[in-house]
């Protein structure tokens, strides 16, 4: 249910878009498969599908020509590349919208500024003082509290590179050594450290709304090359299946504590679920909306299309190996819910 709301988001994006731009939508659905429930209203029809692993804006011209004025093909490029965008920028404003809702509910906001440091701390015996502003861990760059919390969990504690700011000047440890506690057999960082806090009002709301949302969206960068790279694996991986589990496990979790500490969990899983779908669609491969703004893009430099026959064939390649994926991380989360390991593992 929730799954299939943050993909209704993400192709509503679509479709109000291509009504703006006088593109005519020959269907919007939720879900790929047998229709369950359909309904037409003028010119588009409207479904629900089978398999909750997706859905789509089809419009006509798409993925061909068409002589029809009011065809995707026949509108000018920049509408094209709007209509195409906006599924994923619907995606990362949900997730800003869901990042307020939680934030609001603090009393205040953490920085990335050093306030105090417990006796005897680590970090200060690195070097590390009070006032100093966190620049960057190990390379990562830090600009909110987001962004160092996970800079601090993938860190190697026993040698590390700290940048800070101190007085308007960059400083830089090299090889930092950390105290570590021993967690199931596992070396884990001590954060030995505590931030200021930021005053909440509706400004720093906002801002902080976005800055968390932007560390989202570079984790999940972060995260898809650490995938290329080998640094995470398929049990690192979920899918619709396994997305849905983490929610219901979020919110017994968080039923553990009360109603809205489940309620807030669910919130940042959806949070996560929008933003890593906004991300992913914008990779520039065939068969995501990246891979037809690339194509579009090309189109607006050359101020000539590219062959349609080309573009739809390589869109149809990609389209039978995203699917390709979508089983395999289908099958995947399933094999974790019975085994509790993923593939690979």
């Amino acid at each position: 249910m929730l799954f299939g709301f943050i993909i209704f988001i993400h192709e509503f994006g679509h479709f109000f878009t291509a009504k703006l731009s006088g593109i005519r939508v020959n269907e919007f659905a939720i879900g790929m498969g047998p229709k369950l429930f359909h309904f037409q209203k003028e010119e588009t029809l409207y479904s629900l599908r089978a398999f909750p692993i997706g859905g789509f804006c089809a419009m006509e011209g798409e993925d061909g020509e068409s002589n029809d004025e009011h065809a995707f093909n026949n509108r000018p490029v920049w509408k094209r590349i709007l209509v195409v965008a906006m599924g994923a920028v619907m995606n990362i404003l949900l997730g800003i919208i869901l990042m307020m809702v939680l934030l609001v509910q603090q009393p205040a906001f953490s920085s990335t500024t050093i306030a105090k440091f417990p006796e005897p701390s680590g970090f200060q015996a690195a070097g590390l003082q009070v006032g100093d502003k966190f620049a960057s861990i190990d390379g990562y760059k830090i600009n909110s509290d987001r962004d160092l919390s996970f800079a601090l969990s993938i860190m190697n504690p026993q040698k590390t590179d700290i940048q800070v700011i101190r007085n308007g000047k960059l400083l830089t440890f090299d090889n930092v050594k950390l105290k570590t506690k021993d967690i199931n057999g596992k070396k884990v960082l001590v954060a030995d450290f505590y931030v200021a806090p930021i005053q909440k009002n509706p400004i720093t709301l906002l801002q902080k709304s976005v800055e968390d949302t932007v560390s989202t969206v570079r984790m999940v960068w972060f995260s898809l090359v650490g995938m290329v790279t080998g640094r995470f694996g398929m049990q690192d991986v979920a899918g619709p299946v396994g997305a849905a589990s983490m929610i219901g496990q979020a919110a017994s979790i968080g039923l553990k504590q009360s109603f809205v500490a489940a309620l807030n969990n669910i919130i940042m899983m959806m949070m996560l679920i929008t933003v890593n779908l906004g991300v992913v669609n914008l990779l520039p491969l065939p068969a995501l909306d990246g891979g037809r703004l690339l194509f579009l893009l090309v189109e607006a430099i050359r101020r000539k299309p590219l062959n349609p026959k080309y573009e739809g064939l390589v869109n149809t390649a990609g389209f039978c190996l995203l699917i390709g994926l979508m089983v395999l991380i289908t099958f995947n989360d399933i094999v974790r819910l019975v085994t509790g390991k993923g593939l690979g593992a």
